[in-house]
């Protein structure tokens, strides 16, 4: 690992600021930003903000015009050397004159050997600052590219005491204001909100961003519900909106009806009755979908956590209880000693008005112990 200084720190810390600002807008390209620095200076900054505009780097040299030439660049994602919706990245650093180059992460596409590509350029470059930060940016754009399936997160609104909802599905609200505008924050960063067949029959949801305050540049996530014998009614809400609704199934016999509706069917092999979910986040992956956010019932959400597929969970928690005739968080095996448990991590606990927010991960390491 290369040695950096504190200046490179706090130049590098910028660049992953301006990455953030992508947050909601870049799919499925990676969130990106760059720092252009002469003479000690921050001379010209940029970011990536929606894909097929120009990347990071290229706001930032255009910003920094002749103030480029001999200065570094900071950049939170190593650059691009191929031709995608755009030039490579690698030619505007060397055309423009820079001398340096620091970068966050490695891009995990097998398409980018930026690094290589610059040191034979003759430019000093230098990666792995704050490399987990910029991964942790672009925990989707990674795990598509590496694993070969989106990053999955799991969100569930429960009382205190567990329950999700009353015994006769009822649940809206359990979470408050506060807790339900985060909610759009989720939905609005993830490329996908998926739900079942179960949670579209008995709510309807719309599985959109309504927020418009959030800078999505116009972009809705992909709608996804996992519906094995095609039930969905043609009627639904979500199918009447802007944006793609891509319903997965076992059984098509009603691809017809839906598909004249306006939703996407695709057909899966079967797991345990409903479309396998290995399957159908293969898929989605083939699609560039970055990051799933799964808004279901205690069933699908059980299946996801069965099949190790649940990279993060997030729990709304309101200050109630909802007794015992209510329907649990998931659905799960018949579980009997305490050795059977599920080994979580809580990364995140901060409150959104009376209700907490818990972030947690599948604890790998507990889980081997």
């Amino acid at each position: 690992m290369p040695e950096f200084s504190v200046a490179d720190h706090r130049f590098m810390a910028r660049a992953l600021q301006l990455a953030e600002r992508g947050r909601y807008s870049t799919h499925p390209n990676p969130r990106v930003g760059c720092v252009i620095v002469a003479a000690g200076e921050i001379a010209a900054e940029g970011w990536h903000e929606t894909a097929g505009g120009p990347h990071a780097e290229a706001m930032a040299l255009a910003a920094a015009g002749e103030a480029a030439r001999g200065a570094t660049a900071y950049v939170s994602l190593e650059p691009c050397s191929h031709h995608g919706r755009t030039p490579p990245c690698t030619d505007a650093l060397a055309h423009a004159g820079i001398v340096r180059v620091v970068f966050a992460a490695a891009d995990p596409n097998a398409k980018v050997d930026g690094a290589a590509v610059l040191a034979e350029r003759g430019i000093d470059v230098s990666g792995g600052l704050l490399a987990d930060a910029a991964r942790r940016l672009n925990e989707g754009f990674f795990s598509r590219l590496q694993k070969h399936r989106p990053f999955v997160r799991v969100k569930v609104a429960a009382s205190l005491d567990g329950a999700t909802a009353m015994e006769d599905g009822s649940s809206q609200w359990i979470s408050g204001p506060s807790a339900r505008a985060d909610v759009q924050r989720l939905r609005a960063e993830s490329s996908a909100v998926l739900t079942g067949i179960g949670t579209v029959l008995a709510d309807d949801p719309s599985l959109n961003v309504r927020d418009t305050a959030l800078d999505t540049r116009g972009r809705q996530p992909l709608r996804v519900v996992i519906d094995s014998r095609l039930r969905m009614p043609a009627g639904s809400r979500m199918l009447s909106l802007d944006g793609d609704t891509l319903v997965y199934c076992v059984d098509d016999a009603n691809r017809a009806t839906l598909e004249q509706a306006g939703a996407t069917v695709v057909r899966v092999e079967a797991g345990s009755e409903r479309p396998q979910l290995e399957a159908v986040l293969a898929d989605l992956a083939a699609r560039e979908i970055n990051e799933v956010l799964v808004e279901a019932g205690a069933t699908l959400g059980g299946a996801f956590l069965q099949a190790g597929l649940v990279d993060e969970l997030v729990l709304y928690q309101a200050p109630v209880l909802l007794g015992s005739r209510t329907k649990g968080l998931f659905a799960t095996p018949d579980w009997r000693a305490l050795s059977d448990k599920l080994a979580l991590k809580v990364v995140d606990i901060r409150q959104f008005g009376p209700d907490t927010r818990i972030i947690a991960r599948p604890d790998a390491a507990s889980a081997a112990s």
